[in-house]
């Protein structure tokens, strides 16, 4: 099995700083896309950034500028640098990584836990 495993959400100030981490395991044969995911408290889940394995990245609107998501692939490991945090950033921020698992011939999308990101002064 694959298990995505989120770490670094906490709690800051507006205009804070965190790194949330990303680590894939298990019985991976390649990882494509990675993405990060936010989910705010009655609304819905938004993808905020996204990154291939070759390193091309796309951001939301909301997050360009101030995120910037990363990943070594050596590591199976995604990283999401956030700057300028503000209080509307405040959500449960979730892993997802398109994976081919080994022996397998198709892929499959995989989601971590998630880890709570709570900006507030």
């Amino acid at each position: 099995q694959v298990q995505l495993v989120e770490s670094g959400g906490g709690l800051v100030q507006p205009g804070g700083s965190l790194r949330l981490s990303c680590v894939a395991s298990g019985r991976i044969f390649r990882i494509n896309t990675m993405g990060w995911y936010r989910q705010a408290p009655g609304k819905e889940r938004e993808l905020i950034a996204s990154i291939t394995r070759d390193g091309s990245t796309n951001y939301a609107d909301s997050v360009k500028g101030r995120f910037t998501i990363s990943r070594d692939n050596s590591k199976n490991t995604a990283y999401l640098q956030m700057n300028s945090l503000k209080s509307e950033d405040t959500a449960v921020y979730y892993c997802n990584a398109n994976i081919l698992q080994g022996f397998s011939s198709s892929w499959r999308d995989y989601w971590g836990q998630g880890t709570q990101v709570s900006v507030s002064s």
